[in-house]
This record gives C-alpha cells, sequence and structure tokens, in this order.
C-alpha cells in the first residue's frame, strides 16, 4: 500500500518519480496481461528494482489497490451508468452483458476482478459488491418485465460471467469474431 510518506508534497523528487514510474508501468503492464503478472515485468517496465515497489507501495496489493480505480473501476462503473437509464429492461441486460463481455475481451484485468483473484485488495472487493449488486438487479428486474429467459438466477449470471473470465484468462482471446458470435449466443439464451 503507499504510505502516507509516499503521497506527501515533501517526498523526495526522486522517490515521486518512483512512484509515478511504478504506477503508470502497472497501469500499462496490468492493462495488457491482467493483475497476476509477475511484479518483476512491473519493476523492468518502470525501470525500477522489485524491492522499490514494495518499499512504495507495500507489494502486489497496495499497487493493485493504487491503480484499481483508473484502470478498471472507472471502466465497469462508466459502463453500469451508460445503461442504467436504458428504459428498455431487455435491451439494458444486452447492453449490460455486451459492455461487460467488450471488457473482459479488452481489458484481462477485469477478469481478476471478477474472479477475486486478490481478495486482500479492498478496493477489488468493492467494485466486486457494485458489480454483483447490478446483476442482481438486473436479474429481478429482467424477471418483472419477463425478458429473461425462466429459471435464471443470480448465481446463473455470476456463473456466466465468471466462466467467461475463466475461459479468458486460462483458455486465451479467440478471434474477435469468434467472441462476438459467441456473445449472440449467450445474448439470445439468457433473453426472451
Amino acid at each position: 500500500m503507499v504510505t502516507e510518506a509516499d503521497t506527501s508534497p515533501t517526498l523526495r523528487s526522486d522517490a515521486r518519480r518512483n512512484v509515478d514510474r511504478i504506477s503508470a508501468a502497472a497501469m500499462d503492464v496490468f492493462r495488457e496481461r491482467g493483475l497476476s503478472v509477475p511484479l518483476e515485468d512491473v519493476a523492468a517496465a518502470a525501470r525500477v528494482s522489485k524491492g522499490t515497489i514494495f518499499n512504495r507501495f507495500g507489494g502486489r496489493v497496495g499497487l493493485i489497490d493504487a491503480v484499481i480505480d483508473v484502470l478498471v473501476a472507472e471502466e465497469m462503473r462508466g459502463l453500469i451508468e451508460r445503461v442504467r437509464p436504458v428504459p428498455d429492461v431487455g435491451e439494458r441486460i444486452r447492453a449490460y452483458v455486451g459492455g461487460l463481455r467488450e471488457l473482459q475481451y479488452r481489458l484481462p484485468a477485469v477478469n481478476d476482478v471478477l474472479l477475486q483473484e486478490f481478495p486482500d485488495s479492498e478496493a477489488l472487493m468493492a467494485l466486486c459488491q457494485v458489480a454483483g449488486g447490478f446483476h442482481d438487479d438486473l436479474v429481478e428486474e429482467g424477471h418483472a418485465a419477463g425478458v429473461l429467459a425462466d429459471g435464471f438466477t443470480p448465481g446463473d449470471f455470476q456463473a456466466m460471467t465468471l466462466h467467461n473470465a475463466l475461459a479468458l484468462k486460462y483458455g486465451g482471446r479467440p478471434p474477435r469474431a469468434d467472441y462476438d458470435r459467441r456473445t449472440t449466443f449467450v445474448l439470445d439464451g439468457i433473453c426472451t
């Protein structure tokens, strides 16, 4: 975790540069490869030692906490805020599921968040709660409007999302056209 000394205005200029370089490198590396990337790779990208990451952030969880808002939270919360006002519940569900699957494909760190890979990260877990609550609301609204397949539960929504995260994380990203076609199958399967 970033210490108060690391964020204070009196932080030495070289230490401040290190914090900034590490944060920028972590954003780039995590964005491209996910949150599980070796810290040595982040250190190499920042041109610092792995020890400097530990000194400035306390380790992986502190580094994740320092960048998760910009890296993933803004994207996920932005998606929720874009689809929340869609008046038609069926379209809202389609827009959200399609948008979430797009984020999962484009931003590997989203899959680490959805899989709760780092449960010690308070910021990551808070983001999971926001997404989970929205999923639950969508399922309830979808059933009330009669646009969601009978028997489809919040647990099914979570499983569908986690299965996609696991497939992308451990199975690799398929060609874009195949992924988009499968997203259509998923949407047609859950929406009536």
